[in-house]
């Protein structure tokens, strides 16, 4: 059974949800990030991919998109979704934006996070490992979903949601509420060299120290979870509104899809955050 201390598992009619405690008791949003169970995929694909590129059969896709959303309490065509080039670019997305990507073609190209203050509109990211990063400004009605790989993380996708969120919507860091949801943990996150060195070249000495455990003289242990917490404390997030996932989705691969565990013949998960109408 899946288990945590820092995230809530529900089943949302047959469908298991995670979703961050601190988020739901504000009562502003609708979120959630996916597991496997649920869907009606089958094979490499079971059951609940999200993964409209994955070579699943694009019936099941939107089938399991209908569940998952009906799970949450958002409407399919309410989403928007990423596009998703692990970079750090963020962008603002209106109402005029819903369904680009699952319904419509999208003009969001090139970007990993997505920001907005309209209602009804549900932010969409993808997963197998990388960091789901939730953004919730519950005083200026105002939410963000950031998909942080080691090379979002290491360009501060995290922090370029918040500043985004500040010039947009006038959110004050201290304001605003984080979830870093399930993905890849330092237990099971082996990096090379090379990547090591991005993280030299771009982030101060206390946070590498913090980050970083040595396993031989080419391979690495990398912990995303604290480095993309000490970036965000750095922008000015305050440390008693951020919750951080203990759920590797290497570890637990039989709830979560990781592309660490099974390579590119997987599905995908999916995070999504919406804010509230009024009368919900």
């Amino acid at each position: 059974m899946l288990r945590s201390e820092h995230m809530i598992i529900e089943n949302q009619k047959e469908v298991m949800v995670v979703k961050l405690p601190h988020f739901e008791t504000t009562g502003l949003v609708n979120h959630g990030f996916s597991t496997k169970y649920g869907g009606i995929s089958k094979g490499v694909y079971e059951s609940m991919n999200l993964g409209k590129n994955r070579g699943d059969s694009p019936y099941n896709v939107e089938e399991n998109f209908n569940r998952f959303c009906d799970a949450i309490g958002v409407p399919t065509d309410t989403l928007v979704f990423s596009d998703q080039v692990h970079d750090a670019h963020v962008r603002v997305v209106q109402k005029e934006d819903k369904g680009k990507g699952f319904y419509r073609t999208s003009d969001i190209i090139g970007v990993d996070g997505l920001v907005t203050n309209q209602v009804g509109v549900t932010l969409t990211t993808f997963y197998a490992d990388c960091v789901p990063l939730f953004f919730l400004d519950p005083i200026k009605k105002a939410i963000g979903l950031s998909h942080a790989g080691w090379r979002g993380t290491v360009k501060a996708i995290g922090p370029k949601t918040v500043e985004l969120m500040r010039q947009t919507f006038g959110s004050n860091p201290k304001d605003i509420m984080v979830g870093i949801g399930p993905s890849i943990g330092a237990c099971c996150y082996e990096v090379s060299t090379d990547v090591i060195k991005e993280f030299e070249n771009n982030l101060n000495h206390d946070i590498i120290v913090r980050i970083v455990s040595r396993i031989n003289d080419e391979h690495y242990k990398l912990d995303l979870w604290e480095a993309n917490r000490l970036l965000l404390l750095d922008a000015g997030i305050d440390n008693k509104n951020m919750v951080v996932t203990d759920l590797c989705t290497k570890c637990h691969n039989a709830y979560f899809y990781s592309h660490r565990f099974m390579g590119n013949q997987r599905g995908s998960l999916a995070a999504m955050i919406a804010l509230k109408t009024t009368t919900e």
